[in-house]
């Protein structure tokens, strides 16, 4: 991969819980990805806001507080209504299977529970950006 892949990785909503998000983030760091870290308390806006600026291939977002249904969505239509279209939702946190598979209908990528291996996550990122031969 000549390319790096640029990941927005944000704890959005209220959640103080950022221990997990920063081993993500040295995870993706450590495998060659390059990452922006907004932290935490971000709004849907400030993200998709953040990846437009930073030209991201990925955003990741870890929600704990229960805010998934409300968050996801609204990133998603952020995203569209500025067209950035070709960029990949993911994240993880306490997200209920039903709710996983209702957001992935939407268009959110695939989401991880706590206790998912580095390596499962790293290699759904790395795949599809090769699927989806991104480059800029």
């Amino acid at each position: 991969m000549d390319k790096k892949i640029r990941i927005v990785m944000a704890k959005p909503g209220l959640d103080g819980h950022d221990r997990g998000i920063k081993i993500l983030a040295r995870a993706f760091r450590d495998a060659g990805m390059e990452v922006i870290y907004l932290g935490l308390r971000q709004t849907p806006e400030m993200i998709v806001s953040a990846a437009l600026q930073e030209d991201a291939d990925v955003i990741a977002l870890s929600i704990l507080s229960g805010a998934h249904m409300t968050i996801f969505p609204e990133v998603l239509r952020l995203m569209k209504e500025s067209e950035l279209d070709d960029v990949l939702v993911t994240g993880g946190g306490i997200i209920p299977k039903k709710d996983m598979e209702e957001l992935r209908e939407q268009g959110v990528g695939r989401l991880f529970g706590p206790g998912t291996p580095l390596s499962e996550i790293l290699e759904y990122i790395t795949s599809w950006s090769a699927e989806t031969d991104r480059g800029h």
